[in-house]
């Protein structure tokens, strides 16, 4: 089993590391990282993500991933964030309900118009 990657955190990784990680790097990464294209479809879908949430990487990539996957998250705190900020690096805090109890998280939003992907990443 790969080693997980201790060091990075929500606050210190940048967008262009995420670009160029390959999807092993991504898996290893303690918190979760979900990647969007522009019409708001699951891309990426790292492992830690997947077993923190309980739901499968086949279930969730290629879905509407507000509609269909993390309806907690399609309001103006999230989903509209990435509609209306062109140019989005923030962490926040929120609490995930849909699927699970309420859990408190750290959600970092990463959005440029340089990158085809936008970028939620999970610290549980």
């Amino acid at each position: 089993m790969a080693e997980i990657i201790t060091d990075a955190t929500i606050d210190r990784l940048t967008l262009a590391e995420l670009q160029t990680m390959s999807a092993d790097a991504l898996d290893r990464l303690p918190f979760g990282v979900i990647g969007l294209d522009t019409s708001g479809v699951a891309k990426i879908y790292n492992a830690t993500e997947g077993r923190m949430a309980g739901l499968a990487r086949e279930a969730v990539l290629g879905s509407s991933f507000f509609n269909a996957v993390a309806q907690c998250m399609n309001n103006y705190l999230v989903a509209q964030r990435f509609e209306d900020e062109a140019e989005l690096d923030e962490v926040i805090p929120y609490v995930l309900t849909l699927r699970m109890r309420p859990t408190p998280v750290r959600m970092r939003l990463l959005a440029s118009q340089s990158s085809p992907l936008r970028y939620i990443l999970i610290e549980r």
